[in-house]
């Protein structure tokens, strides 16, 4: 074949026109697709190899070869690989071959420069990105098992046409040579090469030569310089790439210091992981995933603007450090690497938030992730415990996000109860083997602390009857709540909300016929406070859960609680003002003194402030300020000052 001139395919030049015309914010990236473009041809011929020996042309040590110029301004990246033939070279140079690529330039086409989504990273445009640095490309390539008299000369500037012809080249694979443009000749700096090759590529499996050139003072027999010698220029072959794939060896051959190790390189965090992960998928789906818990929560866990994600790699290819699609928003404290072999090497971001490939890798992650820690949690308690006092209120993320694992996330729930002392937790499994028979809901309450719950009284009527009831202090609980109807075929109740209905049948039909009883007693009095306190409260009744306390506050039971109101409040989320019921206990003295005040002098002023203190006493007890501070104290010391006559 002569020399020919041909153009290329329309598409071809679209996409070329976009990655030359175009900024990015990261042209490093053509590296890593021509060495992963060489390594792709290293397989090929490897795996073709098996059965044709032949094909090695006496040349077994695969190898790719980065070489720079600086006199010349080019760089070549060539392999021993495969090679290609005439044919090839125009089918997968002059032409698209992948599916999609018109709908995407066209979408590309009605889109700003500001809306155009970043082409390199994101979409497989492989050799193509080489023209963002280049302003002329060179490819010498040959089949595998070919004469040296059937090569390919492939050239072009970019500008919608490129010259084809045969050449001779006498050791198979290909060679891809970049003539720079003049401000893109950073990229012939060794150090600048290296930082690349490093980051994309360190974990190709076959070697990443250069020939590297370095000045030395000779040296004696005995190994020190001598004197007056002068220096020598010396060049060798040096490897750029480790080809240490931690993730792909079998676990019997990793210590756990090159475990440790490989977790400090990718955390930045020098404490040992909390626990290792490493496994293989094969099936539907390939991949291989190096999983660590760390041992502590980073600082960063609740920060919503911090990149989350995993390191992604496609067979041994860096792509990503931030992979969001391969692991759900509740476990964004894992860290580790997971390398596909089914993913294409320039997988887009919108591929890795939609591929049904990264949906069942996380799947597969999650599965696994849960199964260690459901392990741990079964054999292990105390280990479990300390991973769950980092990462319990994060974990618990995943009842609302992710409702296919609902039920696995439920056994790994751990909370303090009434039951419990400070720092000791309950599972939900546990808390429901040790209800009393007369038991039939799990209840809970929420706040801010252990302390400000334990003390509540709206706690009474449980301790009485020996009820547990779960202490629900992460500020994320009463949100996760909503996302957990039940557990057990149990219902979970606030004990801050609703009614109450406690005991066997015969039980609660002996408290409602005493309940009337007092009603009737005290029916006067609770419409005169319910008049004095119209404005704050919905309703004034008498309390089932009181046992000691005077009154508390309870809201309707699918309202929200008081306390996810003043955490509302503190973000500055508009909260209506919600009215609740005052509850007050009828076998309290204060409400017989109250009610012996009222039947003797119904107009007084003193009964009305009564009224209000009941008030700022309920709301005191939950947790929540009252509007007069001043006047509670005014009204408090006119009450001791009184008491003190007496």
């Amino acid at each position: 074949m002569t020399k020919v001139t041909k153009k290329f395919e329309t598409e071809v030049q679209q996409l070329l026109d976009l990655v030359i015309h175009s900024l990015y914010s990261n042209r490093d990236i053509f590296l890593r697709e021509l060495i992963s473009n060489a390594a792709d041809a290293i397989d090929k011929a490897r795996f073709e190899a098996t059965s044709n020996e032949a094909l090695l042309e006496g040349d077994p040590a695969w190898k790719i070869r980065i070489a720079a110029d600086q006199n010349a301004g080019t760089l070549t990246i060539s392999d021993n690989g495969i090679g290609m033939t005439i044919e090839e070279v125009e089918t997968n140079i002059g032409t698209i071959a992948h599916s999609g690529t018109r709908a995407f330039l066209e979408n590309l086409k009605e889109k700003s420069s500001q809306e155009r989504p970043e082409l390199i990273g994101q979409f497989g445009v492989g050799f193509y990105s080489s023209f963002m640095v280049a302003d002329r490309v060179t490819i010498l390539t040959r089949k595998a098992g070919h004469d040296k008299n059937h090569g390919c000369h492939w050239e072009s500037t970019g500008d919608g046409s490129y010259v084809i012809e045969d050449c001779v080249k006498e050791g198979r694979g290909t060679e891809v040579t970049l003539h720079l443009k003049e401000e893109m000749k950073e990229y012939l700096d060794e150090r600048r090469i290296r930082v690349i090759v490093k980051k994309y590529s360190d974990y190709v499996q076959d070697p990443i030569v250069m020939a590297v050139s370095r000045t030395e003072v000779p040296k004696g027999a005995d190994g020190k310089p001598i004197e007056g010698a002068g220096t020598i220029e010396r060049t060798n072959d040096e490897t750029l790439n480790s080809m240490k794939a931690i993730w792909t060896r079998a676990k019997s051959e990793i210590s756990d210091e090159e475990y440790h190790e490989f977790y400090r390189h990718i955390s930045h965090d020098f404490d040992k992981p909390f626990r290792t992960i490493h496994y293989a998928a094969e099936g539907v789906s390939e991949f291989k995933a190096l999983l660590y818990i760390p041992s502590h929560k980073p600082l960063d866990m609740f920060m919503r603007d911090q990149k989350r994600g995993i390191q992604l790699y496609v067979k041994r290819v860096f792509i990503t450090d931030h992979c969001e699609g391969l692991l759900p928003e509740y476990l964004r404290f894992v860290k580790g690497v997971v390398d596909s072999s089914d993913l294409p090497l320039n997988v887009s971001r919108e591929i890795l938030q939609e591929d049904v490939q990264i949906r069942r890798i996380q799947k597969n992650l999650v599965t696994k992730i849960l199964a260690t820690l459901a392990e741990l949690k079964e054999k292990e308690p105390a280990e479990y415990l300390k991973f769950y006092r980092e990462f319990g209120p994060v974990l618990k993320e995943g009842l609302h996000f992710d409702p296919a694992n609902r039920e696995k996330l439920q056994e790994l729930l751990l909370f303090e109860s009434s039951r419990t002392a400070a720092g000791e937790y309950v599972s939900l499994r546990d808390y429901v083997n040790r209800m009393p028979a007369t038991q039939q809901d799990i209840y809970f309450i929420t706040g801010d602390s252990r302390s400000a719950v334990e003390n509540s009284p709206h706690l009474e009527i449980f301790r009485k009857n020996a009820f547990e009831v779960l202490f629900l202090t992460d500020p994320v609980d009463e949100w996760v709540m909503q996302s957990l109807p039940e557990y057990d075929n149990r219902q979970f109740k606030g004990v801050d909300r609703g009614d109450l209905e406690l005991g066997t049948a015969e039980e609660q039909k002996a408290q409602e016929t005493e309940q009337e009883a007092k009603e009737k007693q005290y029916r006067e009095l609770l419409d005169f406070i319910k008049q004095r306190l119209a404005d704050q409260v919905k309703e004034v009744r008498l309390s089932k859960r009181l046992t000691e306390s005077a009154c508390c506050l309870v809201a309707d039971q699918a309202a929200i609680s008081a306390h996810m109101e003043r955490m509302l409040r503190a973000m500055n989320q508009g909260v209506p003002e919600t009215k609740r019921i005052l509850e007050l206990n009828p076998d309290h003295p204060l409400m017989q003194a109250m009610a012996a005040f009222y039947a003797k002098d119904k107009e007084s002023g003193r009964l009305a402030d009564y009224c209000e203190l009941l008030y700022d006493q309920a709301l005191l007890t939950e947790g929540t300020p009252i509007k007069d501070p001043l006047r509670f104290t005014r009204l408090v010391a006119d009450l001791m000052v009184a008491a003190a006559k007496i």
